[in-house]
Order: structure tokens, then sequence, then C-alpha cells
């Protein structure tokens, strides 16, 4: 399986394979030429009131990790969003594109980890 992590504003060369955005808010700056996105997956993005409570704070980034996969988990739309992306991973890179600064403190982390997870 081939998922990797994109931070959609660090995309200078447009990296191939099954593009998807995985934020609930369309970055800024970016144009959707620019993006070149297959798909948006908003069902798999934190609910609005997750993300503001995390507000990107690494000291609430294990609690957040844990509270959005109980989130996903209880997801209907994005556990079967997750087999989808787990058949396309098996034959084409997919490449999860976000747009938080933090790249070792975000929503796209947890998100990878829990579709590489075959649960």
């Amino acid at each position: 399986m081939s998922i990797v992590l994109k931070r959609i504003y660090d995309d200078e060369k447009q990296t191939g394979g099954y593009r998807i955005l995985i934020d609930r808010v369309w970055p800024r700056g970016i144009s959707k030429e620019k993006a070149q996105l297959d798909e948006w997956a908003k069902e798999l993005t934190p609910t609005s009131s997750l993300r503001q409570w995390f507000n990107h704070d690494p000291d609430k980034f294990n609690e957040f990790e844990s509270k959005y996969k109980k989130e996903l988990h209880q997801s209907e739309e994005a556990k079967s969003k997750k087999k989808e992306l787990q058949e396309i991973a098996q034959n084409h890179r997919v490449v999860l594109l976000y747009g938080a600064k933090n790249e070792k403190h975000n929503h796209a982390i947890v998100l990878k980890d829990w579709l590489e997870n075959q649960d």
C-alpha cells in the first residue's frame, strides 16, 4: 500500500498519484487548477469542534489523535472511504494533501495511520 502525505503549499512538483485534499476548508491561495485534485474527502476530516479544540497545539496532539480516530471509527462514511482508498492504494500512489503548517502534529498524520491500519 502506498499512501504519502504532502503539504499542499509545498507541492510545487504536483506529485503524481491519486491526489486527495483532506482538509475541511479549502486552502487559501491554492487554485483548483494548481491543486490538480482527484477528490476532496471532507468525510475524512476532523469535526469542526474537534479541530477548533485542538488548534494545532502539540501538547494536545495525543488526546486529539485518540478523539479523531474515535470519530473516524464511528463514521460509516469514513469507513467506506477507507476501504475505497485502501483499494486504490494497492495499485496507485495515494497522496493525502493538507494545509497545516505543523508537519509533526496534524490530522493528516493520524489519518494516514488510520488508513494504513487494516482493521
